[in-house]
């Protein structure tokens, strides 16, 4: 086996987060990079990335589109069997670039942009759990040694959300998203942050609205689920916060995941921790509502 560093981060314009981007991946060293919302066409994030990536050592998998979703998966382990979207999977109407996959140094990787759903009941929100509902028929005649990663637009559970009242009526954390989200886990998939991190506050994405950044007022949507064999070896499991603060960030944070070997250690779960208290429940409103 070899020692692997796997990152998911939806970037939200990869055009946009290009003055952070290159400089990170020297900071961070990740093998494999699970990109969502890139928001190019394939020509334009060749023209971007691709001279940078290869003197990098990193080939790339890219299914991207203008304006809007996009997914990449960039590595310097193996790039084999690239698939570009979700077998069976609806569009809205038209097939969206939401799901790349391919084999990485032996594991088979799924970067996943999810629909959102927009709101609970609507079309979207109805394309959203048949399209996860195709994703889990597709993972389920996979192979054994998996990673599924990315961009859920899930919570799992209310304590990945800052303020459960808060999210009443919205999209992300009903119960039919769960339900899918669990439903996909069923197939022996670990959620690798909550296996090492069970009662931490950890979150993955923060409004850049109404500071709530500042005030750690997020959620937990971009995960890592791991096969058994996978999890097995993980080392360290960890949210970059970092990679969130400062001038031109998106507005998630990226996941690291190490397996076999830790090179920054078994830190975590949020690095640097965020220094604003944990907030009183049923005192807050998001900023769109």
């Amino acid at each position: 086996m070899v020692a692997v560093r796997v990152v998911t981060w939806n970037v939200n314009s990869v055009k946009q987060r290009m003055p952070r981007f290159l400089p990170w991946l020297d900071q961070r060293q990740p093998d494999v990079v699970c990109l969502q919302e890139t928001k190019v066409p394939d020509d334009v994030f060749g023209e971007l990335l691709d001279g940078a990536l290869a003197e990098r050592g990193y080939e790339a998998a890219v299914y991207g589109e203008a304006r809007w979703n996009g997914v990449a998966i960039l590595s310097r382990v193996g790039l084999d069997d690239v698939v570009l979207g979700v077998e069976g999977a609806p569009g809205f109407p038209d097939p969206e670039a939401r799901a790349v996959a391919a084999t990485c140094g032996g594991v088979r990787i799924h970067c996943l942009y999810v629909p959102n759903g927009r709101e609970p009941d609507s079309d979207h929100y109805r394309y959203k759990l048949a399209w996860l509902a195709a994703l889990k028929e597709v993972v389920a005649a996979g192979p054994a040694d998996a990673i599924v990663c990315g961009d859920m637009n899930i919570a799992p559970t209310d304590a990945d959300v800052f303020d459960p009242a808060a999210y009443a009526g919205q999209t992300h954390v009903t119960a039919p998203e769960r339900e899918a989200l669990a439903a996909l886990q069923s197939l022996g998939l670990r959620d690798v942050v909550r296996d090492r991190w069970p009662d931490e506050r950890v979150f993955t994405y923060w409004d850049y609205r109404a500071g709530m950044f500042p005030k750690d007022l997020g959620m937990r949507i971009d995960l890592v689920l791991a096969s058994a064999p996978v999890a097995g070896r993980v080392k360290a499991a960890w949210v970059d916060r970092f990679a969130r603060k400062g001038a031109g960030p998106s507005d998630h944070a990226p996941l690291i995941v190490d397996l076999d070997e830790a090179p920054d250690g078994d830190i975590g779960p949020v690095v640097p921790p965020p220094s604003a208290p944990s907030v009183k429940q049923g005192k807050h409103r998001l900023p769109q509502a």
